[in-house]
């Protein structure tokens, strides 16, 4: 029994001893670095922005029936303008805009026919006001230092409205006519540079060529004659400054695979 005590003990040992001979051989354990987060863009390619700008008319064309205006006029304006647009590559971004124009005044002069003919010219006036629909595509042109050129093109239609209509006789007499509202269709030409500001935010200068269209009264009985008077070759030269903001960042989702250590 003695003897097997003995045997057992140093076969015991003898385990240990290959054990930790057999572990000090193995490699040491290598851990794998942690994979990097997915990044996952929320609401990429989307913007909104809004713009600004001053807005001068070329010179309309205005008439009553076969009677035709002189010297025709619409005063300079403002217009303020909200959109919402998409960016499909770095090239080509596009987006729809709502432009409300304020009010500009319109001035000419007309000859008095019938019983007034024996007076010299008369006043007219009106004031219009204009809402435009667009449907816009750009090229962005390259990126410069934080500038980034671009031209583009947009259609739509513009709702304009004409107000206070009226006219003042050579004699001091006023006269006042129906107002009256049109849908046109419209197009339009722009080019400007915007600016980055940071990842999201764009600051826009540009230029714009509107063709607004026309509007005309309501008919009205004048000197035997029934019509309406029409404002006609309504178009636009402005110049706008807006914001962009663009969406777009990351979003920590988890990893794409667990942590395993490499042996």
């Amino acid at each position: 029994m003695k003897y097997f005590n003995k045997s057992l003990t140093f076969a015991t040992a003898a385990l240990v001893s290959s054990g930790v001979a057999y572990a000090a051989d193995l490699p040491a354990p290598v851990f794998g670095e942690e994979p990097e987060l997915p990044q996952v863009e929320i609401g990429g390619g989307w913007y909104l922005r809004g713009d600004i700008g001053y807005k001068i008319y070329q010179k309309p064309r205005a008439k009553f029936s076969h009677i035709k205006f002189h010297d025709e006029e619409l005063e300079p304006t403002g217009v303020v303008g909200v959109g919402v647009g998409y960016r499909v590559n770095e090239l080509i971004r596009t987006d729809a805009t709502l432009d409300y124009e304020w009010d500009a005044d319109f001035t000419a002069n007309a000859e008095c026919i019938g019983a007034c003919s024996s007076y010299n010219n008369s006043d007219e006036f009106a004031t219009l006001d204009v809402w435009t629909v667009l449907w816009n595509v750009y090229a962005d042109l390259g990126y410069y230092n934080g500038f980034t050129p671009y031209v583009g093109a947009g259609v739509g239609a513009s709702y304009v409205n004409a107000k206070d209509v009226g006219a003042i006789n050579s004699d001091g007499t006023r006269v006042r006519y129906p107002k009256g509202h049109w849908w046109n269709f419209s197009w339009a030409l722009m080019a400007g540079t915007s600016y980055e500001i940071d990842g999201n935010w764009k600051i826009d200068a540009g230029y714009r060529y509107l063709n607004i269209g026309a509007v005309k009264t309501k008919s009205f009985a004048s000197n035997g004659t029934v019509s309406g008077i029409k404002y006609d070759d309504l178009a636009a030269h402005e110049v706008r400054v807006g914001l962009r903001y663009e969406f777009g960042g990351s979003s920590e989702v988890g990893y794409d695979q667990p942590i395993v250590a490499k042996y």
